[in-house]
């Protein structure tokens, strides 16, 4: 690369879901210390405004678009307020998601429609609104958060191992279509991440083994995906980076 490290994404624009915190926050304030300007967008519309400040604070650029992933109009508008202020979209990282673990028996109707539509349906459904774009450009990145669990079984967890194995299998399928308009397709898939994910999941008891384990090692930072999401959108044109699969190391079991 000729660039010169932290302007390798000037004049890009990138969106990024699930930015009100964890793994999203940090990718954010990432992409733009690189130089890209950043649309941010989640539910909780007060942490995304200090995120912007932060980030302004920094020299960079960022816009807040409150997003509810799982509302058609919302991702609509998500994508028309980026085109309306850049008038491209070069990155859209798909991080927004949940992790309501619990046994198949004990979870609850709503709670399985929601890891789905909020981990996947949502994913897929932003990925369609933005891929035109991207294609008109002839370029683009699509990356996509799956997890271990997409990969690896883990107990209490058959729905959201079915929804994380979905967003690997989304974008492996998506590459063959998307690759020769130009656009590169990225799946990561973090291992253990101390985040507030672990605060999604509804069964005290699950819960607090999940905390036990993920406490038992040195788990990932948000911070260490984001700079993983950062060295994948910041390769050359030529490269492209199909999965990463992250982990603690101490982390053998998935």
């Amino acid at each position: 690369m000729s660039e010169e490290f932290g302007s390798e994404l000037d004049g890009q624009v990138a969106i990024v879901t699930g930015a009100s915190s964890g793994i999203g926050s940090a990718t954010a304030k990432s992409l733009a210390s690189r130089g890209a300007s950043v649309v941010v967008a989640a539910r909780r519309e007060g942490e995304l405004e200090e995120l912007a400040a932060a980030i302004e604070d920094d020299g960079g650029d960022a816009l807040v678009v409150p997003t509810d992933i799982t509302v058609d109009g919302d991702i609509d508008a998500l994508v028309e307020a980026t085109l309306d202020e850049y008038g491209r979209i070069d990155i859209l990282v798909n991080n927004a998601g949940l992790m309501p673990l619990a046994h198949i028996a004990e979870a609850d109707r709503e709670t399985l429609q929601t890891t789905i539509d909020v981990n996947l349906t949502g994913l897929i459904t932003l990925t369609h609104a933005v891929v035109p774009t991207m294609i008109e450009q002839e370029s683009g990145h699509i990356v996509n958060l799956s997890s271990v669990v997409g990969r690896f079984l883990q107990a209490n967890s058959s729905h959201y191992n079915a929804a994380k194995a979905g967003v690997k299998m989304f974008s492996d399928s998506l590459r063959l279509d998307v690759a020769e308009e130009g656009i590169h397709v990225s799946s990561i898939e973090p291992g253990a991440v101390d985040t507030e994910l672990l605060d999604h999941i509804p069964d005290e008891e699950v819960q607090q083994n999940v905390k036990d384990y993920v406490g038992s090692m040195d788990a990932l930072a948000p911070e260490d995906i984001a700079r993983t999401i950062t060295f994948v959108v910041t390769q050359p044109r030529r490269v492209d980076i199909n999965e990463v699969l992250i982990r603690p190391l101490d982390q053998v079991q998935p």
